[in-house]
């Protein structure tokens, strides 16, 4: 629904709980556990992140009873726009050795 390739999903519960690892296999064990399983509830919120397409989801659960037949969840707000991985942008920084903190080479020539 979210149009996420390597997303990971955390609980904002300031324990930093990972439902979803973006890590092959960190989280496979929660595929088939409840939200409830997780203490998740109406107003809980998740963070959802996916780092190829620099991109960060808040996410707030609300419980509902009054979804049609055969649905299990529904998104509602606004969805992302753009989808697919972030263009390059072109920098206009010079990096030498691979550093940008503005350090120089030594040019001293003192004998020691």
């Amino acid at each position: 629904k979210f149009a996420m390739v390597a997303p990971d999903v955390q609980i904002e519960d300031g324990k930093g709980t990972i439902l979803i690892s973006s890590e092959e296999g960190e989280t496979e064990a929660n595929n088939h556990r409840k939200l409830s399983d997780f203490g998740i509830r109406n107003g809980t919120r998740l963070q959802a992140d996916d780092f190829l397409q620099d991109y960060t989801l808040l996410i707030n659960v609300l419980h509902s009873e009054d979804l049609e037949k055969d649905v299990e969840f529904e998104v509602v707000g606004d969805t992302p726009e753009r989808i697919g991985p972030k263009p390059s942008e072109p920098t206009s920084k010079n990096i030498s050795n691979g550093s940008d903190d503005g350090a120089q080479p030594s040019t001293s020539t003192g004998n020691q």
